[in-house]
C-alpha cells in the first residue's frame, strides 16, 4: 500500500487530518485530500514537509488562518 496519513503541524504538535490519502491536488488557498475509500477534505494551508519512508504528509496552515 502507498497511502499515507495527512497531519497538520500546530508548533511541536501533530494533528491527524486524514488517514489513507491516495491523492494530494493543489486548488485555490490549499490542496483537496482524497483517500482510499473516496473521501475527501480540504486543507487551507501549505505542505510543510513529507516523509515518504513513514507514510507522513506534513502541512501548515496558511498565515493568517
Amino acid at each position: 500500500m502507498c497511502e499515507a496519513n495527512a497531519y497538520m503541524i500546530d508548533g511541536n504538535r501533530e494533528e491527524l487530518i486524514m488517514e489513507a490519502v491516495d491523492s494530494v491536488e493543489p486548488e485555490e488557498g490549499g490542496f483537496r485530500l482524497v483517500n482510499l475509500f473516496g473521501e475527501q477534505k480540504f486543507v487551507r494551508g501549505t505542505i510543510h514537509s513529507l516523509s515518504l519512508v513513514d507514510h507522513k504528509v506534513y502541512f501548515k496552515k496558511a498565515a493568517g488562518s
